[in-house]
């Protein structure tokens, strides 16, 4: 499968997926006005390794609510995830059996390598 998921309205996104310069095999699916469902989620953790790896501590409802002095679990990242769209590091870049999350720039750069060989 070749998904990325990110947020039409983020500048920072629109310039990665720019930069990529993505097939059309590509699926974009923004996750603003289409809510990423339980399975994507599930399989996006499989790969992964964890729903804490999807999970945005910059996101602003994060500071909010205070959760940066809770314990969270595993379910808890599922649940926050699930619950509202802003808790998904972006873009989730996923190529085949590969998966790049999060924007920074060597994350990225491994997107751009991978996408590109």
């Amino acid at each position: 499968m070749k998904k990325v998921y990110y947020l039409k309205n983020c500048s920072t996104c629109i310039r990665i997926l720019k930069g990529l310069n993505l097939t059309s095999d590509y699926i974009l699916q923004d996750i603003k006005t289409e809510e990423i469902t339980v399975k994507q989620l599930e399989d996006m953790k499989k790969t992964a390794g964890s729903y804490e790896a999807l999970f945005s501590k910059r996101s602003k409802l994060y500071k909010e609510m205070d959760l940066k002095n809770q314990e969270l679990t595993e379910r808890d990242y599922k649940h926050y995830i699930l619950e509202h769209y802003t808790f998904l590091s972006r873009p989730v870049i996923i190529s085949d059996d590969a998966i790049f999350i999060g924007n920074s720039k060597q994350v990225i750069d491994a997107a751009k390598n991978h996408i590109n060989n």
